[in-house]
């Protein structure tokens, strides 16, 4: 068994591409929003509105597509090469599959924008806006499976390399749409929708390209001898995906419907609110690639018949995570001001903000923690267990929680963000004592 400083180094070797790979992707949104908001106010709004059920379908697909990491990490380890193709071409299968359901219902859901009280024409722009992206569900379901795969290889560098390519296309396409260069109409922001979509096909077909032809593929290479559809994989894809996709969709849900029951408390509060929220989400995706790479290496342990190696490495990354967030909290104590600057110059908006990146540092303990053991445990193939957890913790306890606190004791936003630090520390120690427990089990006696 390494010792626990290469275990580490191993982790962090593994981790730091997937979080430059979700910065990046982070970063495309930042873009959409800056160039939109050049544009018009109206564009904006649109996209803002549009981008909150986009959101909420990507972040589902990509826990629906989750599944493939532990089921090639577990083969990987156990040196069964010759099954991972097959996994890997029912992973794409299922996941085209669900996608194509999510741009069924954003074409659906898209015309309700009429009735949400919005003027008609942010409603026709949010409209179109959502029903131009979703055309990168696909792409995107395709693009998961393949970087699920070839980090399950340990090979995490190239969907660096191409999410900082797609990151810097993302900027000349919006241009030439939104403002109708070289012959293309204007399209204002929902130009940014259909740059996002060809974005994330020009993505995902390098991604191809490079799995394809580059040497350290050859041995499991998943893009040639396709095989007809293997109920078996697929029903193990299914129990295992679906739970992870809830999870996420619990979490994005929660966060959006916070959002929304803030909106009733007025504009400085919102802002404030989303101050404090952007912040922590760019914060939160060094814990969430060490989860994703926690997966991996878990999985590669537990494949190759070493559970002591699994549960090692799994305590070593929950330490890292706990280490981390209690710097990132430092870092917001400290720095809340200057953070809030770059947001915002209102004076009134800044003060909340900066209350509110008190409990976003407090806040960092429990988030860091539960992204990490849910990804530990998904290299253990645990999915169900934390479904319910995070169900409950978000639903059951955190936004009725939350809501008594804002409203019913009158602390604002405040409420809301009290009431997340609860969730999250309730849901990190189920999960832990979860981790605890099946590790434990796996040991020999």
């Amino acid at each position: 068994m390494p010792s626990r400083l290469a275990d580490v180094r191993a982790t962090l070797t593994l981790a730091w591409p997937i979080m430059v790979t979700q910065l990046a992707q982070i970063g495309t949104s930042f873009v959409d929003a800056t160039m939109a908001g050049h544009y018009s106010p109206i564009d904006l709004a649109a996209i803002s509105i549009g981008g909150s059920i986009w959101v909420a379908l990507m972040v589902t697909l990509i826990g629906l597509t989750l599944a493939v990491n532990p089921l090639v990490a577990h083969r990987h380890g156990a040196g069964d090469l010759q099954a991972i193709p097959g996994v890997v071409q029912q992973a794409i299968g299922q996941g085209l599959f669900f996608a194509l359901l999510g741009v069924l219902l954003a074409w659906l859901i898209a015309p309700f924008f009429h009735l949400s009280g919005l003027d008609p024409e942010s409603a026709d722009k949010a409209t179109r806006f959502l029903r131009a992206v979703v055309w990168g569900l696909p792409a995107l379901a395709i693009h998961r499976v393949l970087a699920g795969y070839s980090s399950s290889l340990n090979r995490t560098q190239p969907m660096m390399f191409i999410a900082l390519f797609g990151l810097a296309l993302n900027v000349p396409v919006n241009w030439v749409l939104i403002y109708g260069k070289f012959g293309f109409p204007e399209l204002g922001g929902v130009g940014c929708g259909y740059a996002t979509a060809f974005c994330m096909w020009v993505s995902t077909l390098l991604l191809a390209a490079w799995i394809r032809w580059a040497p350290d593929y050859r041995s499991t290479q998943p893009l040639t001898g396709w095989r007809g559809v293997d109920w078996a994989t697929q029903r193990q894809l299914f129990r295992l995906g679906l739970p992870i996709g809830v999870v996420f969709l619990v979490e994005i849900s929660a966060f959006s419907l916070v959002a929304l029951l803030i909106a009733r408390l007025g504009a400085t509060q919102v802002a404030a609110h989303q101050v404090a929220l952007n912040f922590t989400g760019i914060v939160f995706m060094i814990p969430s690639a060490l989860g994703h790479a926690l997966t991996v290496r878990v999985g590669q342990a537990l494949g190759a018949g070493n559970p002591q190696q699994a549960r090692q490495t799994g305590l070593n990354g929950i330490r890292m995570g706990l280490l981390y967030a209690l710097f990132s909290a430092l870092l917001i104590g400290v720095f809340k001001q200057p953070i809030t600057a770059l947001y915002t110059t209102d004076a009134s908006v800044r003060t909340l903000a900066a209350q509110l990146l008190l409990y976003a540092a407090i806040f960092q303990l429990g988030d860091a923690s539960q992204v990490i053991i849910s990804g530990v445990l998904r290299g253990y193939k645990i999915t169900q267990w934390p479904m319910i957890i995070y169900i409950c913790a978000f639903w059951l306890f955190g936004l009725p929680l939350g809501y008594i606190l804002a409203f019913g004791y009158q602390h604002g936003a405040a409420g809301f963000w009290q009431s997340l630090l609860l969730t999250l520390a309730i849901a990190a120690g189920l999960l832990y004592w979860l981790f605890r427990k099946e590790s434990r089990r796996l040991l020999p006696n």
